[in-house]
Protein backbone atom coordinates (compact mmCIF):
# COMPACT_ATOMS: atom_id res chain seq x y z
CA UNK A 1 0.00 0.00 0.00
CA UNK A 2 1.49 3.43 -1.17
CA UNK A 3 2.10 6.15 1.58
CA UNK A 4 1.24 9.00 -0.84
CA UNK A 5 -1.96 10.61 -0.61
CA UNK A 6 -4.79 9.72 -3.41
CA UNK A 7 -5.84 11.74 -5.78
CA UNK A 8 -9.15 10.45 -7.61
CA UNK A 9 -9.62 12.04 -11.27
CA UNK A 10 -13.23 12.03 -12.34
CA UNK A 11 -13.35 12.88 -16.34
CA UNK A 12 -15.25 11.40 -19.66
CA UNK A 13 -13.08 12.63 -21.77
CA UNK A 14 -9.61 9.84 -21.78
CA UNK A 15 -7.36 12.24 -22.94
CA UNK A 16 -8.03 14.41 -20.52
CA UNK A 17 -7.93 12.44 -17.63
CA UNK A 18 -4.47 10.86 -18.79
CA UNK A 19 -3.15 14.21 -18.95
CA UNK A 20 -3.67 15.18 -15.35
CA UNK A 21 -2.77 11.24 -14.41
CA UNK A 22 0.88 11.91 -15.70
CA UNK A 23 0.59 14.92 -14.35
CA UNK A 24 0.54 14.21 -10.80
CA UNK A 25 1.34 10.51 -10.77
CA UNK A 26 5.07 10.62 -10.01
CA UNK A 27 3.82 12.30 -6.28
CA UNK A 28 0.71 11.01 -5.88
CA UNK A 29 -1.66 7.60 -5.78
CA UNK A 30 -3.80 8.07 -8.85
CA UNK A 31 -7.60 6.81 -9.10
CA UNK A 32 -9.43 7.39 -12.48
CA UNK A 33 -12.87 7.62 -13.26
CA UNK A 34 -14.90 8.00 -16.41
CA UNK A 35 -18.61 9.53 -14.20
CA UNK A 36 -19.84 9.94 -11.31
CA UNK A 37 -21.29 7.01 -10.30
CA UNK A 38 -17.99 4.99 -10.80
CA UNK A 39 -16.51 7.71 -8.69
CA UNK A 40 -18.92 7.52 -6.03
CA UNK A 41 -17.85 3.37 -5.82
CA UNK A 42 -14.17 4.21 -5.46
CA UNK A 43 -14.89 6.94 -2.89
CA UNK A 44 -16.68 4.18 -0.89
CA UNK A 45 -13.74 1.69 -1.27
CA UNK A 46 -10.58 3.43 -0.70
CA UNK A 47 -9.11 6.19 1.32
CA UNK A 48 -9.06 9.43 -1.24
CA UNK A 49 -7.85 12.58 0.33
CA UNK A 50 -8.11 14.74 -2.80
CA UNK A 51 -11.20 14.64 -5.71
CA UNK A 52 -10.88 16.57 -9.36
CA UNK A 53 -13.79 16.77 -11.48
CA UNK A 54 -14.55 17.81 -14.40
CA UNK A 55 -17.34 20.06 -14.75
CA UNK A 56 -19.33 19.04 -18.33
CA UNK A 57 -19.88 15.71 -18.44
CA UNK A 58 -22.97 13.34 -19.22
CA UNK A 59 -25.50 12.64 -16.96
CA UNK A 60 -24.11 14.75 -13.57
CA UNK A 61 -22.17 17.58 -13.82
CA UNK A 62 -18.96 17.82 -11.86
CA UNK A 63 -20.70 20.39 -9.75
CA UNK A 64 -23.71 17.75 -8.80
CA UNK A 65 -21.14 15.27 -8.30
CA UNK A 66 -19.21 17.32 -5.62
CA UNK A 67 -22.31 18.51 -3.66
CA UNK A 68 -22.52 14.66 -3.25
CA UNK A 69 -19.09 14.33 -2.49
CA UNK A 70 -19.29 16.79 0.00
CA UNK A 71 -22.17 15.53 1.85
CA UNK A 72 -20.94 11.63 1.70
CA UNK A 73 -17.25 12.56 2.51
CA UNK A 74 -17.04 16.06 3.82
CA UNK A 75 -13.50 16.13 4.62
CA UNK A 76 -12.12 14.89 0.96
CA UNK A 77 -10.95 18.03 -0.98
CA UNK A 78 -12.64 18.93 -4.17
CA UNK A 79 -11.14 20.39 -7.05
CA UNK A 80 -13.30 21.45 -10.48
CA UNK A 81 -11.60 21.87 -13.93
CA UNK A 82 -13.32 23.04 -16.77
CA UNK A 83 -12.57 24.80 -20.25
CA UNK A 84 -15.88 26.80 -19.34
CA UNK A 85 -15.84 29.95 -16.80
CA UNK A 86 -19.30 30.39 -16.35
CA UNK A 87 -19.40 32.71 -13.30
CA UNK A 88 -22.90 30.83 -12.60
CA UNK A 89 -20.98 27.87 -12.22
CA UNK A 90 -18.22 28.80 -10.58
CA UNK A 91 -20.35 30.63 -7.58
CA UNK A 92 -22.55 27.35 -7.43
CA UNK A 93 -19.61 25.49 -6.97
CA UNK A 94 -17.89 27.37 -4.12
CA UNK A 95 -21.64 28.05 -2.36
CA UNK A 96 -22.89 24.70 -2.79
CA UNK A 97 -19.89 22.13 -3.38
CA UNK A 98 -17.67 24.23 -1.51
CA UNK A 99 -15.02 23.60 -4.28
CA UNK A 100 -11.07 24.27 -2.64
CA UNK A 101 -10.10 24.77 -6.28
CA UNK A 102 -11.29 26.38 -9.46
CA UNK A 103 -9.00 25.62 -12.21
CA UNK A 104 -9.67 26.33 -16.16
CA UNK A 105 -8.26 24.64 -19.37
CA UNK A 106 -6.03 24.67 -20.35
CA UNK A 107 -3.89 24.54 -16.86
CA UNK A 108 -0.56 25.04 -17.05
CA UNK A 109 1.40 21.40 -15.63
CA UNK A 110 3.14 23.01 -12.84
CA UNK A 111 0.42 25.22 -11.53
CA UNK A 112 -2.35 21.99 -11.40
CA UNK A 113 0.77 20.15 -9.61
CA UNK A 114 1.12 22.94 -7.13
CA UNK A 115 -2.64 23.34 -6.56
CA UNK A 116 -2.87 19.34 -5.58
CA UNK A 117 0.17 19.40 -3.27
CA UNK A 118 -1.78 22.49 -1.49
CA UNK A 119 -5.39 20.47 -1.61
CA UNK A 120 -3.03 17.34 0.07
CA UNK A 121 -1.59 19.78 2.60
CA UNK A 122 -4.74 21.30 3.49
CA UNK A 123 -6.42 17.46 4.20
CA UNK A 124 -3.29 16.82 6.46
CA UNK A 125 -3.79 19.70 8.13
CA UNK A 126 -7.44 19.33 8.51
CA UNK A 127 -6.88 15.48 9.93
CA UNK A 128 -4.32 16.86 12.30
CA UNK A 129 -6.86 19.52 13.52
CA UNK A 130 -9.22 17.15 14.18
CA UNK A 131 -6.81 14.67 15.81
CA UNK A 132 -6.09 17.61 18.21
CA UNK A 133 -9.62 18.64 19.27
CA UNK A 134 -10.64 15.02 19.86
CA UNK A 135 -7.55 14.99 22.20
CA UNK A 136 -7.96 18.11 23.71
CA UNK A 137 -11.77 16.93 24.66
CA UNK A 138 -10.02 14.18 26.24
CA UNK A 139 -7.03 15.77 27.95
CA UNK A 140 -9.37 18.54 29.29
CA UNK A 141 -10.44 16.41 32.63
CA UNK A 142 -6.75 15.27 32.96
CA UNK A 143 -5.01 18.45 32.59
CA UNK A 144 -7.72 20.01 35.08
CA UNK A 145 -6.23 17.19 37.56
CA UNK A 146 -2.76 17.83 36.66
CA UNK A 147 -3.09 21.52 37.70
CA UNK A 148 -5.07 20.82 40.86
CA UNK A 149 -2.15 18.24 41.92
CA UNK A 150 0.33 20.96 41.18
CA UNK A 151 -1.42 23.60 42.95
CA UNK A 152 -1.40 21.15 46.03
CA UNK A 153 2.00 20.15 45.41
CA UNK A 154 2.74 23.49 45.33
CA UNK A 155 0.82 24.80 48.83
CA UNK A 156 2.95 21.97 50.66
CA UNK A 157 6.43 23.28 49.59
CA UNK A 158 5.51 26.34 50.73
CA UNK A 159 3.78 25.98 54.02
CA UNK A 160 5.59 27.38 57.32
CA UNK A 161 6.21 24.00 58.57
CA UNK A 162 8.50 23.13 55.27
CA UNK A 163 10.79 26.35 55.66
CA UNK A 164 14.02 25.18 56.72
CA UNK A 165 14.80 26.36 60.15
CA UNK A 166 16.43 24.67 63.51
CA UNK A 167 14.54 24.29 66.69
CA UNK A 168 14.59 28.37 68.52
CA UNK A 169 15.57 29.85 65.25
CA UNK A 170 14.59 33.72 64.66
CA UNK A 171 12.69 32.38 61.49
CA UNK A 172 10.22 30.71 64.02
CA UNK A 173 8.60 34.37 64.97
CA UNK A 174 8.99 35.22 61.68
CA UNK A 175 6.72 32.36 60.10
CA UNK A 176 4.44 33.03 62.62
CA UNK A 177 3.73 36.44 61.49
CA UNK A 178 3.83 35.67 57.97
CA UNK A 179 1.29 32.67 59.11
CA UNK A 180 -1.50 35.27 60.74
CA UNK A 181 -1.14 37.43 57.99
CA UNK A 182 -1.56 35.66 54.91
CA UNK A 183 -4.88 35.31 55.10
CA UNK A 184 -5.61 38.87 55.07
CA UNK A 185 -5.88 41.17 51.39
CA UNK A 186 -2.58 43.16 52.79
CA UNK A 187 0.01 44.55 51.26
CA UNK A 188 3.03 43.16 52.42
CA UNK A 189 6.92 44.65 52.70
CA UNK A 190 9.43 41.79 52.83
CA UNK A 191 12.75 43.38 54.02
CA UNK A 192 15.95 41.64 54.19
CA UNK A 193 19.73 41.73 52.63
CA UNK A 194 20.20 40.00 49.40
CA UNK A 195 19.75 35.97 49.32
CA UNK A 196 17.72 35.57 52.90
CA UNK A 197 14.81 34.09 51.16
CA UNK A 198 12.55 37.48 50.10
CA UNK A 199 11.11 35.55 47.53
CA UNK A 200 10.07 32.67 49.42
CA UNK A 201 8.55 34.27 51.90
CA UNK A 202 6.57 35.92 49.29
CA UNK A 203 5.52 32.69 47.80
CA UNK A 204 4.77 31.61 51.22
CA UNK A 205 2.41 34.70 52.10
CA UNK A 206 0.49 33.91 48.70
CA UNK A 207 0.38 30.06 48.94
CA UNK A 208 -1.24 30.33 52.37
CA UNK A 209 -3.93 32.70 51.45
CA UNK A 210 -7.36 32.43 49.71
CA UNK A 211 -5.84 33.52 46.50
CA UNK A 212 -3.32 30.24 46.38
CA UNK A 213 -5.40 29.03 43.21
CA UNK A 214 -4.72 32.20 41.02
CA UNK A 215 -1.30 33.31 39.75
CA UNK A 216 1.68 34.13 41.28
CA UNK A 217 3.76 36.91 38.94
CA UNK A 218 7.05 37.97 40.00
CA UNK A 219 8.93 41.14 38.30
CA UNK A 220 12.31 42.72 39.44
CA UNK A 221 11.87 46.28 39.61
CA UNK A 222 15.68 47.02 39.23
CA UNK A 223 16.23 45.31 36.05
CA UNK A 224 14.45 47.63 33.40
CA UNK A 225 14.13 51.16 32.58
CA UNK A 226 11.10 53.08 33.52
CA UNK A 227 9.21 52.78 30.00
CA UNK A 228 9.87 49.01 29.67
CA UNK A 229 8.97 48.31 33.41
CA UNK A 230 5.55 50.23 33.27
CA UNK A 231 5.22 47.82 29.71
CA UNK A 232 6.15 45.05 31.44
CA UNK A 233 3.49 45.73 34.41
CA UNK A 234 0.43 47.32 32.90
CA UNK A 235 0.81 46.30 29.02
CA UNK A 236 0.32 48.08 26.17
CA UNK A 237 -1.60 49.12 23.20
CA UNK A 238 -0.21 48.15 19.27
CA UNK A 239 1.72 51.17 18.11
CA UNK A 240 2.66 53.01 21.91
CA UNK A 241 6.45 52.41 21.26
CA UNK A 242 8.75 51.72 18.59
CA UNK A 243 8.53 48.07 18.15
CA UNK A 244 5.04 47.67 19.89
CA UNK A 245 3.64 45.45 16.81
CA UNK A 246 1.28 44.59 19.02
CA UNK A 247 -0.74 44.50 21.97
CA UNK A 248 0.75 43.22 25.45
CA UNK A 249 -1.42 42.39 28.67
CA UNK A 250 0.91 43.20 31.80
CA UNK A 251 1.65 41.42 34.30
CA UNK A 252 -1.25 43.17 36.76
CA UNK A 253 -4.09 41.59 34.37
CA UNK A 254 -2.07 38.54 33.97
CA UNK A 255 -2.47 38.27 37.84
CA UNK A 256 -5.66 38.99 37.95
CA UNK A 257 -7.29 37.37 41.40
CA UNK A 258 -3.77 36.36 42.17
CA UNK A 259 -0.51 38.20 43.95
CA UNK A 260 2.04 40.21 41.95
CA UNK A 261 5.50 40.14 43.67
CA UNK A 262 7.83 43.07 43.17
CA UNK A 263 10.95 42.71 43.69
CA UNK A 264 13.64 45.35 44.55
CA UNK A 265 11.39 47.62 44.87
CA UNK A 266 13.67 50.34 46.56
CA UNK A 267 15.11 50.63 42.96
CA UNK A 268 12.22 52.33 41.02
CA UNK A 269 13.09 55.79 39.92
CA UNK A 270 10.32 58.67 40.81
CA UNK A 271 8.79 58.92 37.94
CA UNK A 272 7.73 55.40 38.36
CA UNK A 273 7.03 55.63 41.79
CA UNK A 274 3.77 57.94 41.11
CA UNK A 275 2.69 55.36 38.77
CA UNK A 276 2.87 52.49 41.24
CA UNK A 277 1.14 54.41 44.10
CA UNK A 278 -2.15 55.38 41.56
CA UNK A 279 -2.60 51.42 41.06
CA UNK A 280 -2.26 50.53 44.93
CA UNK A 281 -4.38 53.65 45.83
CA UNK A 282 -7.58 52.64 43.05
CA UNK A 283 -6.32 49.11 41.64
CA UNK A 284 -6.65 50.72 38.10
CA UNK A 285 -3.69 50.67 35.36
CA UNK A 286 -3.83 52.21 32.29
CA UNK A 287 -2.13 50.34 29.14
CA UNK A 288 1.07 52.56 27.33
CA UNK A 289 -0.69 53.87 24.81
CA UNK A 290 -4.19 53.46 25.62
CA UNK A 291 -6.51 55.83 26.82
CA UNK A 292 -8.83 53.29 28.85
CA UNK A 293 -8.14 52.26 32.55
CA UNK A 294 -8.91 49.07 33.53
CA UNK A 295 -9.91 47.58 37.14
CA UNK A 296 -7.50 44.52 38.48
CA UNK A 297 -7.82 42.64 41.60
CA UNK A 298 -3.90 42.15 43.02
CA UNK A 299 -2.78 41.36 45.94
CA UNK A 300 0.89 43.13 45.94
CA UNK A 301 4.04 41.65 47.79
CA UNK A 302 7.14 43.72 47.49
CA UNK A 303 10.53 43.53 48.78
CA UNK A 304 14.01 45.39 48.95
CA UNK A 305 17.52 45.04 50.69
CA UNK A 306 17.15 49.06 50.95
CA UNK A 307 15.93 50.51 54.58
CA UNK A 308 13.01 52.54 52.36
CA UNK A 309 12.79 54.67 56.28
CA UNK A 310 15.98 55.96 55.25
CA UNK A 311 15.33 56.46 51.50
CA UNK A 312 12.45 58.05 52.65
CA UNK A 313 14.53 60.52 54.93
CA UNK A 314 17.10 60.81 52.42
CA UNK A 315 14.54 61.86 49.48
CA UNK A 316 15.07 59.23 47.02
CA UNK A 317 11.89 57.20 48.03
CA UNK A 318 8.39 58.38 48.15
CA UNK A 319 6.57 58.87 51.64
CA UNK A 320 2.81 57.95 50.42
CA UNK A 321 4.52 55.20 48.90
CA UNK A 322 6.26 53.80 51.25
CA UNK A 323 3.25 53.88 53.84
CA UNK A 324 1.45 52.02 50.78
CA UNK A 325 3.81 48.89 50.79
CA UNK A 326 4.27 48.70 54.30
CA UNK A 327 1.13 47.94 55.64
CA UNK A 328 2.35 44.62 57.30
CA UNK A 329 6.57 44.30 57.11
CA UNK A 330 8.20 41.63 57.83
CA UNK A 331 12.09 41.76 57.99
CA UNK A 332 14.29 38.63 57.35
CA UNK A 333 17.51 38.45 59.58
CA UNK A 334 20.74 37.38 57.91
CA UNK A 335 21.96 34.27 57.63
CA UNK A 336 24.61 34.96 60.28
CA UNK A 337 21.90 36.05 62.62
CA UNK A 338 20.61 32.33 63.06
CA UNK A 339 23.63 29.97 62.62
CA UNK A 340 21.53 27.46 64.11
CA UNK A 341 20.30 27.07 60.77
CA UNK A 342 23.19 26.43 58.54
CA UNK A 343 23.38 22.58 59.18
CA UNK A 344 19.83 22.14 58.17
CA UNK A 345 20.21 24.62 54.82
CA UNK A 346 23.59 23.08 53.97
CA UNK A 347 21.72 19.19 54.60
CA UNK A 348 19.01 20.67 52.09
CA UNK A 349 21.15 22.55 49.44
CA UNK A 350 23.11 19.25 49.32
CA UNK A 351 19.94 17.26 48.66
CA UNK A 352 19.21 19.21 45.89
CA UNK A 353 22.60 19.43 44.13
CA UNK A 354 22.99 16.25 44.24
CA UNK A 355 19.91 15.41 42.14
CA UNK A 356 21.05 18.04 39.99
CA UNK A 357 24.12 16.80 39.19
CA UNK A 358 23.78 13.23 40.01
CA UNK A 359 26.64 12.41 42.19
CA UNK A 360 25.59 10.95 45.52
CA UNK A 361 27.51 11.37 48.80
CA UNK A 362 26.66 10.98 52.57
CA UNK A 363 26.61 14.41 53.64
CA UNK A 364 29.28 17.18 55.54
CA UNK A 365 31.94 16.24 58.03
CA UNK A 366 31.65 18.05 61.44
CA UNK A 367 34.13 20.04 61.11
CA UNK A 368 33.06 20.92 57.73
CA UNK A 369 29.84 22.45 59.07
CA UNK A 370 31.62 23.50 62.34
CA UNK A 371 33.46 25.66 59.48
CA UNK A 372 30.53 27.39 57.64
CA UNK A 373 28.48 27.44 61.00
CA UNK A 374 31.65 30.26 61.87
CA UNK A 375 31.36 31.85 58.81
CA UNK A 376 29.43 35.47 58.31
CA UNK A 377 27.75 34.14 54.46
CA UNK A 378 27.54 38.31 53.23
CA UNK A 379 25.82 36.68 50.61
CA UNK A 380 23.58 34.46 52.91
CA UNK A 381 20.85 31.57 52.01
CA UNK A 382 21.82 32.28 48.06
CA UNK A 383 25.56 31.91 48.47
CA UNK A 384 25.45 28.63 51.30
CA UNK A 385 23.48 26.90 48.73
CA UNK A 386 26.42 27.89 45.56
CA UNK A 387 29.08 27.05 47.95
CA UNK A 388 27.67 23.61 48.33
CA UNK A 389 27.55 22.76 44.72
CA UNK A 390 31.07 23.84 44.43
CA UNK A 391 32.11 20.95 47.46
CA UNK A 392 29.79 18.46 45.59
CA UNK A 393 31.67 18.92 41.99
CA UNK A 394 35.03 18.69 43.60
CA UNK A 395 34.49 16.08 45.97
CA UNK A 396 35.82 12.54 45.84
CA UNK A 397 34.96 10.68 48.55
CA UNK A 398 31.58 9.91 50.54
CA UNK A 399 31.19 13.17 53.11
CA UNK A 400 32.41 16.75 52.33
CA UNK A 401 35.24 18.20 54.53
CA UNK A 402 36.82 21.56 55.26
CA UNK A 403 38.99 21.07 53.07
CA UNK A 404 36.53 21.45 50.02
CA UNK A 405 35.02 24.75 51.52
CA UNK A 406 36.44 27.95 49.81
CA UNK A 407 39.31 30.00 51.39
CA UNK A 408 37.42 32.97 53.33
CA UNK A 409 35.24 30.60 54.96
CA UNK A 410 38.15 28.45 56.04
CA UNK A 411 39.97 31.69 56.68
CA UNK A 412 36.79 32.62 58.96
CA UNK A 413 37.00 29.43 60.61
CA UNK A 414 40.18 29.32 61.85
CA UNK A 415 39.89 33.06 63.11
CA UNK A 416 36.87 32.27 64.81
CA UNK A 417 38.58 29.70 66.73
CA UNK A 418 41.52 31.65 67.73
CA UNK A 419 38.96 34.48 68.71
CA UNK A 420 37.41 31.92 71.47
CA UNK A 421 39.88 31.39 73.38
CA UNK A 422 40.60 34.79 73.94
CA UNK A 423 37.08 36.42 74.20
CA UNK A 424 35.68 38.89 76.67
CA UNK A 425 33.44 36.08 77.43
CA UNK A 426 35.91 33.12 77.74
CA UNK A 427 35.56 33.11 81.45
CA UNK A 428 32.68 31.60 83.94
CA UNK A 429 29.80 28.79 83.45
CA UNK A 430 28.46 28.06 80.59
CA UNK A 431 24.90 29.82 80.90
CA UNK A 432 27.46 32.88 82.24
CA UNK A 433 29.09 33.16 79.05
CA UNK A 434 26.31 33.08 77.04
CA UNK A 435 24.76 36.02 78.53
CA UNK A 436 27.89 37.93 78.10
CA UNK A 437 27.68 36.89 74.39
CA UNK A 438 23.95 37.88 73.87
CA UNK A 439 24.41 41.02 76.15
CA UNK A 440 27.18 42.42 73.51
CA UNK A 441 25.31 41.37 70.67
CA UNK A 442 22.18 43.34 71.90
CA UNK A 443 24.54 46.17 72.24
CA UNK A 444 26.54 45.49 69.03
CA UNK A 445 22.75 46.05 66.87
CA UNK A 446 21.64 48.70 68.90
CA UNK A 447 24.61 50.63 68.50
CA UNK A 448 24.40 50.01 64.73
CA UNK A 449 20.82 51.15 64.41
CA UNK A 450 20.94 54.39 66.51
CA UNK A 451 19.15 52.69 69.50
CA UNK A 452 16.08 52.34 67.44
CA UNK A 453 14.33 49.33 68.88
CA UNK A 454 12.00 48.88 65.69
CA UNK A 455 14.99 47.96 63.38
CA UNK A 456 16.80 46.43 66.47
CA UNK A 457 14.19 43.50 66.70
CA UNK A 458 13.37 42.71 62.95
CA UNK A 459 17.02 42.30 62.91
CA UNK A 460 17.39 40.15 65.54
CA UNK A 461 14.07 38.07 65.22
CA UNK A 462 12.60 39.78 67.96
CA UNK A 463 9.49 40.94 69.12
CA UNK A 464 9.93 44.70 70.62
CA UNK A 465 8.45 43.40 73.84
CA UNK A 466 11.34 40.55 73.98
CA UNK A 467 13.81 42.43 72.92
CA UNK A 468 13.15 45.56 75.68
CA UNK A 469 12.74 42.65 78.11
CA UNK A 470 16.45 41.44 77.39
CA UNK A 471 17.37 45.38 77.32
CA UNK A 472 16.56 45.75 80.49
CA UNK A 473 17.80 42.75 82.08
CA UNK A 474 21.60 43.30 80.89
CA UNK A 475 20.78 46.93 81.84
CA UNK A 476 21.34 48.27 78.18
CA UNK A 477 18.23 51.01 78.36
CA UNK A 478 20.39 54.03 77.68
CA UNK A 479 19.52 55.75 74.48
CA UNK A 480 16.97 53.34 73.85
CA UNK A 481 14.05 55.32 71.84
CA UNK A 482 11.11 54.65 69.70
Amino acid sequence: MSNRPTVLIVDDEMRSLEAVERTIDDEFAVRTASGAAEAERILAEDWVQVVISDQRMPGTSGIEFLKGVRERWPEVIRMIISGYTDPGDIIEGINEAGIYQYITKPWHPDQLLLAVRNAARLYQLQREYDLLAVEAKVAAPVLERQLAQRREQLKRIFRMEEIVRAEGSPLDEICGLTRRIAGYDIVVLVTGESGTGKELFARALHYNSLRADKPFVVENCGALPDPLLESELFGHKRGAFTGAICDRVGLFEQADGGTVFLDEIGEISPAFQVKLLRVLQGGEIRPLGSNQRRMVNVRVIAATNRDLAEEVRAGRFREDLYYRLSVMHVHLPPLRARPMDVPLLAKRALEWAVKLHGKPVKGFTDEAIAFMQDYGWPGNVRELENEVQRMLVLADGEYLGKELLSAPICASGQRGGEALCSSPWAGGSLRERVEKMEAHILQEVLIRHGWNKSRAAAELGLSRVGLRSKVERYGLERKLDS
